[in-house]
Order: structure tokens, then C-alpha cells, then sequence
């Protein structure tokens, strides 16, 4: 997954949720608090969400999670641990980033009514995504779509060379475009992927083997 050879343009197109931003912690902890799952669950989200929806009305309990996370309470999130240095490493070597996701503006189960794409930019402003030059991040450099077919649009569109992604089936879309470099950024280091496509534990096997493997 190393950068094509230097002089050549690169651009990174990263997705959001689960991928630059990590809710594991924040699901326990706000799942705990509504009584869906004992404090000693497993912390990862996809255990925590399969529990759930073993629970009577448990997908529509797991969505109105989701929702909370992902609005009212996402300024609880945190980085994904070594995200911030990969970008620190972009920024040094002159790669583009972009950040690309599939995110509606409002969830379906969410009371509170928070704007969900305010919310993203509201936790990337609380970081310092946007203020700090060692990032090369601006606002212009994140987009949201309404559909997973609007994102594979815009990552065409805006011609990234990689791309990383913490779902499989964004890279298993008819759509994907060809050419763009497939990062999967899954902690889960045995699950089964097609050939073409990277798989990445964490951030920094990703910057390593972008940055600093031997050429």
C-alpha cells in the first residue's frame, strides 16, 4: 500500500466513522448507561451491536445508540489512535487527504433532532483538524454524501489514489472505481477479504507502510 513513486500526485481519500474516529469506548459507555449490555461487555462495536440486537426491538435499540453516538454525544469520540500522526505524515510528504463518508444529515431514531454532518464538522473543529498546519486539512477537504453511491462518485471525482475504509463493502460496490488503491482498516486481522484489497490492523501499520517501509 506504499505511496506511487515520488513526483507522482497521491491523494488519500479517508472515510469518517469507525475509520479517522473511534466510538468503541463511547458505545460501551452509553450502552452500559441505557442498561443494553453489562459492564464487562466486549468493547469492541460490532460485539456490542450483535448483543443488541439479540434484545426485543433490539435494531431499532441499536440505531437509537447509534444515533446518540453519532450526534448529541460525539464530542465524548475520540481520534483513532495513530489517525492524527498519519496525517501529520501526509502533511509532511506532500499527500493530499480527503475526507469521504456516507453520512445522512438526520438518524431516523434520534429525539434530539443534532444535525449529524454539524455534529462530524463540530468534532473535527474540536480536534484541531482545521487550525493545525501539521494536519493539511480544510474544511473544503470533507464531504458528505447522502448515499454510499454519492461517495464512490466523490472519491472518483476527486481522483484519490487510496482509499480507507473500516466496511468491506465499500470496496465490494460494482462502483468502486478501479484504480484506487482499497486500505481496509479493520482491527479484526483474520477477516476474510478479497484479493485486492489492503488489510490494515491499525493507524500505524498504515503510516509505516506508507511512510517508512523500505522502498
Amino acid at each position: 500500500m506504499k505511496p506511487k513513486q515520488s513526483g507522482q500526485f497521491i491523494t488519500v481519500g479517508v472515510d469518517f466513522d469507525n475509520t479517522l474516529v473511534s466510538y468503541d469506548n463511547l458505545i460501551h459507555r452509553v450502552a452500559a448507561e441505557r442498561g443494553l449490555i453489562g459492564p464487562q461487555s466486549g468493547l469492541t462495536k460490532k460485539r456490542i451491536r450483535d448483543s443488541i440486537r439479540k434484545l426485543p426491538e433490539g435494531e431499532i435499540k441499536w440505531q437509537k445508540l447509534q444515533a446518540l453516538v453519532y450526534g448529541p454525544r460525539i464530542g465524548e469520540a475520540a481520534p483513532a489512535p495513530g489517525s492524527v500522526e498519519f496525517l501529520e505524515e501526509c502533511s509532511r510528504n506532500g499527500v493530499k487527504v480527503k475526507i469521504i463518508s456516507h453520512k445522512t444529515e438526520f438518524a431516523n431514531y434520534d429525539e434530539t433532532g443534532t444535525n449529524l454532518r454539524c455534529a462530524a464538522l463540530s468534532w473535527l473543529n474540536q480536534h484541531c483538524y482545521f487550525d493545525s498546519p501539521s494536519h493539511g486539512l480544510s474544511r473544503d477537504d470533507v464531504y458528505f454524501e447522502a448515499t454510499r453511491k454519492g461517495k464512490l462518485d466523490r472519491i472518483s471525482q476527486l481522483e484519490c489514489t487510496h482509499f480507507i475504509d473500516d466496511l468491506e463493502e465499500t470496496f465490494l460496490e460494482e462502483s468502486f472505481p478501479l484504480r484506487v488503491l482499497k486500505i481496509l482498516y479493520s482491527t479484526q486481522v483474520s477477516v476474510p477479504k478479497p484479493a485486492d484489497v489492503h488489510l490494515a490492523g491499525d493507524w500505524r501499520r498504515i503510516t509505516d507502510n506508507f511512510f517508512h517501509a523500505e522502498k
